[in-house]
């Protein structure tokens, strides 16, 4: 059965994942799922919270984005297309000297909604592949970006979270809207 996204005010969005110990082909059947149901979401990240599952493990695949960023995977300029799509578990991101930019993001789990945040536009991410193989991943532009988005989601905080206070607010109705959606199609206890 498909994954589904959970959306806006659920709970598990909320949740730190809680950290990875078993490397098996459970946690390789999941990181498939996940990147079925984000492809299939026309996205380029998910995070184990939007399938209701708090665990630091997120995927992200931009091998079929426009190339507007630079990456090196354990200090070599791998291509793309060998490391797509990524399954980053137990990541920790550091932020390296760069510029904060605006960009417009969306997220699986806000459906129609999007908005400007200011993220750094350098970053390296230490995780571990589904293997339990540690790796370092320099990375700048949407990869960066992507990443950074989705390892918030691991830590339980939310790209609306990131907003300027004037953006956030003008989005409040969405926003309430989608919460209240999200609410009325809970399952009931």
């Amino acid at each position: 059965m498909p994954l589904r996204i959970v959306h806006y005010n659920d709970p598990i969005l909320r949740q730190k994942g809680g950290k990875v110990t078993v490397f098996d082909m459970e946690l390789a059947r999941l990181a498939d799922e996940m990147v079925a149901a984000m492809n299939d979401a026309d996205g380029i990240g998910l995070a184990a919270q939007q399938i209701g599952r708090a665990l630091q493990l997120c995927v992200v695949d931009l091998a079929s984005a426009k190339r507007n960023f630079t990456w090196s995977l354990d200090g070599v300029a791998t291509p793309l297309e060998l490391i797509m799509p990524m399954a980053l578990v137990n990541p920790s991101i550091t932020v390296l000297p760069s510029d904060k930019l605006p960009y417009e993001e969306g997220c699986l789990s806000f459906p129609g909604i999007r908005g400007d945040v200011i993220r750094p536009d350098r970053i390296s991410v230490a995780y571990q592949d589904l293997h339990g193989i540690a790796h370092t991943l320099t990375c700048d532009g949407l990869l960066a970006r992507c990443i950074q988005h989705e390892v918030d989601h691991l830590n339980g905080v939310l790209f609306i979270d990131r907003m300027e206070k004037k953006l956030r607010q003008s989005l409040d109705p969405e926003i309430t809207e989608l919460a209240a959606h999200t609410k009325a199609s809970a399952p009931r206890a």
